[in-house]
């Protein structure tokens, strides 16, 4: 009873997060009114079929209805609150760029397809530098100070308020402009 019991609260919790009657749920899902009714009351064991018409029309992912965390909906991180995640060298450990940073915006989201960091950039006295690839693409906008941007054979210079979003398959790193630290808001999308 208590694995229908949370499936139920989540399909309530995001119904009403998007504004939506069970009516309209049951009209978006394909779905009777009475078996949406009966779900979310925690009266009919959920099978599967119904379960994905259901987060389709939901916007959400099977997963996220069924994994063990009972959060729903969205992440709010406040300024102080941003958890480290790591220090390292640049985002290769054979790279010379730099050390960055890493604070997540989302540690609490799971199921995420993007991953959010606040990124303090610190120079590095490297003069080559080891260009990383992978899979994904990423978005960074500068909140203070200059970053470089090697990507592929350019090199890009983005100062505080400019953004870049390109593929990361194509060799890239990021490091510190003129020698100076930075910061940046970074969101990387790597598919599974």
């Amino acid at each position: 009873m208590a694995e229908k019991s949370r499936i139920a609260e989540k399909i309530v919790a995001v119904r009403e997060s998007l504004g939506l009657s069970a009516e309209e749920l049951a009209e978006r899902a394909g779905c009777d009114l009475a078996l949406i009714e009966q779900l979310e009351a925690g009266e009919l064991a959920p099978s599967l079929a119904p379960l994905i018409k259901i987060t389709r029309a939901l916007g959400m992912r099977l997963g996220t209805l069924l994994d063990d965390d009972t959060a729903v909906g969205p992440v709010v991180t406040r300024r102080d609150e941003a958890e480290r995640v790591s220090r390292v060298k640049s985002l290769e450990t054979s790279s010379d760029a730099g050390v960055l940073d890493f604070f997540s915006l989302a540690a609490g989201k799971t199921a995420r397809h993007m991953e959010p960091f606040v990124i303090d950039v610190q120079p590095s006295a490297a003069e080559k530098h080891t260009l990383s690839s992978h899979e994904g693409e990423e978005f960074i906008y500068v909140l203070d100070g200059a970053i470089e941007v090697e990507y592929g054979k350019a090199t890009h210079t983005i100062a505080a308020g400019d953004s870049i979003y390109y593929d990361s398959i194509v060799p890239h790193e990021v490091r510190a402009a003129a020698g100076a630290p930075a910061r940046i808001l970074a969101v990387v999308y790597a598919p599974f």
